[in-house]
């Protein structure tokens, strides 16, 4: 990096940059790798101006010198959330200190002209900005702002004008503040997270670590999993959603020389990709500006306080210019044009949504736009996938049985092989199973199929080769299974789920993995019902008895067993056709299609990446009582967006009359309606839930 010595004494060096060396986003990852050097004390980082400021061990000041020389921003990164969390909330405190601290000096050591004209430059960018939105055919808050302060210069009353325009930045920047804690909660959440991949070299592919990753590398990705990097298909064919990246729901081919993103998903097909930028934050970015931006995301009670605002903003002149007409009075007219309704109702609907999703965050929940909390709010059905989500999160598998000439050992082996390359927690019992039994195993087979809500197939020694469900290996692929096949399956698996294996069209063996429910499951399930939340249902690809067995513990409603993706988007899309509003919480591959049909759908945090895409909610902390903490959260928001309303009407209609009938002032209308709009903001920022914390610390701190 290069850079100017500005200051320089014993222990102390300051280093001037240049303006544009870093972004701010970047001052803590600075600071920090210069902290890894034993020889630095302390270290500050500003991207205004480039500066860094480095406390140093007496006699390190050249080693000092040669780490920022060394320095490469370009191979820095920002830092997590948390990290982030803490600079925005610095920022805000130094920015409101300076913002009352500049209104105060200026009101207690500036001469009255020169104050006035302070004011009168400042009301000027209002006006324009009121000119400017007037002539593209726009009459909305910013028109209602730039005629208040107007109408207070125009009658001298610089004070009035003033606090206007104070309690106005205020506003603002409560409202910046609370973006930006909403953006640095959801960072970590929405990036791309793959810790390994399938690295392609001599023709054969190595799973390696993501962090061992570099430009240049060739990586294999298969059906459902996530591309984890920007690069350049160089062969393969595949479907590839790119909601993420693009909004368009529907998958795009790509083959060779096509360019792929990361944070995109590989609906079907295998492809190589040649890595070109190891960066997931294009799909951050991209979510987060839907989150702020889409109309499509905002909550249809947000969407309808922002259209509202706007509508009422003509009223406002109006009452000002009859009240005019009507007294003559022009200090009663100006009452009325200096209280408004639209103000507080655009300001505080947004802010609640945004701080809403930011608590969801904090409670260990994505939710990736408003208008999926107002659809939890009125959900009264909720569908649940069994496997991996409401059962274990971790199968374990149970045992082996062999029907061929390889023995369970080997058996095994062969499943897991094949099933490795695909994200799904069955397939990683079998994988696990293997490895726990030290059964090491190398790539035999030919290229993978997977075939959804199936198997996958493959070729083995020169025989196709089936792994999946009964239904997939029987049915579709006609594989005999003999009465007592099945009658030794049945009375060796007890209440386990089976996947079979097939070998040259025979069975050559079954895999036993036991699925016990998830711990918290049940409580889950009895919360959701107490919130109001009756029908509770359970659809699963296992056997009607595995299905019972799961539904009687839990207290399930209705289950349905042996059901293939399209019958799970088929009851999801009846139930809504019912007058339903549903809810669908899944983690599979197929999953999806039911994700996608209901009213709002939730992942866990260990499903494959084509659900997490599909899904409007992820349950980052994989604990199903979530889902109720979910439910309170959105009721929550509803009724504190209900309140808000009715607060923001009866409080502005009463200072409205005040105005009107002479008692209060306009600079005490002017105060009163932007300290109202100040502090209904500012309330709709705090907590609705009860901070997520960990009860036992706390208890053993207590007694401490």
């Amino acid at each position: 990096m290069k850079f100017q010595i500005v200051y320089d004494k014993p222990g102390r060096i300051r280093f001037r940059c240049g303006a544009y060396a870093f972004d701010k986003e970047l001052e803590t990852a600075v600071q920090k790798q210069l902290l890894e050097s034993a020889a630095v004390k302390k270290a500050e980082a500003h991207a205004e101006n480039g500066g860094i400021l480095v406390y140093y061990e007496a006699g390190a000041r050249q080693k000092v010198i040669r780490t920022v020389a060394a320095l490469d921003t370009r191979l820095l990164a920002p830092l997590g959330p948390d990290t982030c969390s803490e600079r925005i909330d610095s920022d805000f405190k130094t920015d409101l200190v300076k913002l009352v601290a500049k209104r105060y000096l200026q009101n207690a050591l500036l001469p009255a002209p020169i104050a006035n004209a302070v004011i009168l430059f400042k009301g000027i960018r209002y006006v324009w900005r009121a000119v400017k939105t007037l002539l593209e055919g726009h009459l909305n808050v910013d028109v209602l702002d730039g005629a208040s302060v107007s109408a207070c210069l125009l009658q001298r009353n610089f004070k009035t004008a003033g606090t206007i325009m104070f309690m106005l930045s205020i506003s603002a920047l409560l409202e910046d503040y609370t973006r930006a804690k909403t953006k640095a909660a959801l960072t970590d959440s929405l990036a791309v997270k793959t810790d390994k991949v399938w690295l392609v070299q001599d023709g054969t592919e190595v799973l390696i670590p993501m962090a061992e990753l570099q430009v240049g590398d060739v990586i294999c990705v298969r059906t459902g999993s996530v591309i984890p990097v920007d690069g350049t298909v160089t062969s393969g064919e595949a479907n590839i959603n790119e909601a993420s990246m693009t909004g368009e729901p529907l998958s795009v081919r790509k083959a060779k020389g096509s360019t792929v993103f990361a944070g995109t998903v590989v609906d079907e097909g295998s492809i190589h990709v040649q890595v070109r930028a190891l960066s997931g934050n294009t799909k951050i970015q991209k979510i987060i500006e839907l989150i702020d931006n889409s109309e499509n995301l905002k909550a249809g009670v947000q969407s309808r306080a922002e259209n509202l605002a706007d509508r009422i903003v003509p009223f406002s002149f109006l009452g000002f210019g009859l009240t005019l007409l009507l007294t003559r009075n022009i200090t009663k007219a100006v009452s009325i044009l200096m209280v408004d309704y639209s103000c507080a109702i655009k300001l505080s609907t947004p802010i609640s949504v945004i701080s809403a999703i930011r608590e969801a965050a904090d409670h260990d929940i994505t939710v990736k736009g408003g208008k999926y909390l107002e659809a939890f709010a009125e959900a009264d059905s909720v569908v649940f996938d069994k496997t991996g989500t409401l059962t274990n999160a971790e199968p374990v598998l149970e045992r082996a049985i062999s029907f061929s000439d390889y023995s369970e050992d080997e058996i095994l082996r062969i499943a897991a092989c094949i099933e490795e390359h695909f994200p799904h927690s069955v397939a990683r019992a079998i994988v696990k199973g293997a490895a726990d039994r030290g059964l090491n195993h190398q790539e035999e087979h030919a290229e993978v199929q997977y075939i959804v809500a199936h198997g996958i197939a493959t070729t083995l020694h020169g025989k196709r080769a089936i792994i999946g469900s009964h239904h997939f290996v029987s049915e579709d692929e006609h594989v005999e299974i003999t009465a007592e096949q099945q009658a030794a399956i049945e009375a060796q698996s007890g209440g386990c789920s089976v996947v079979y294996l097939a070998i040259g069209g025979k069975l050559s063996g079954v895999l036993c993995i036991s699925d016990p429910p998830r711990a918290e499951a049940g409580e889950a399930i009895g919360l959701l019902k107490k919130a109001g939340i009756e029908n509770v249902v359970m659809l699963t690809g296992d056997s009607q008895q595995a299905a019972e067995v799961t539904a009687a513990k839990l207290g399930i409603t209705k289950c349905f067993a042996q059901v293939l993706p399209e019958d799970k988007h088929r009851y999801v899309e009846q139930l809504k056709a019912d007058g339903h509003r549903v809810i669908m919480v899944g983690d599979g591959i197929n999953d999806a299609p039911a994700l996608a049909a209901a009213d709002v759908s939730v992942a866990m945090s260990d499903a494959s990446d084509i659900a997490r895409e599909a899904a409007d909610i992820t349950l980052r902390g994989a604990d199903l009582t979530e889902l109720a903490t979910l439910r309170t959260l959105s009721e929550k928001l509803m009724t504190r967006i209900h309140r808000n309303y009715r607060f923001i009407i009866g409080f502005n209609s009463s200072l409205l009359l005040l105005g009107l009938f002479g008692i209060i002032a306009p600079t005490t209308s002017a105060f009163l309606h932007n300290a109202s709009t100040m502090a209904i903001c500012a309330r709709s920022m705090t907590p609705m839930l009860e901070k997520k914390q960990n009860s036992a610390t706390e208890e053993d701190t207590g007694k401490a």
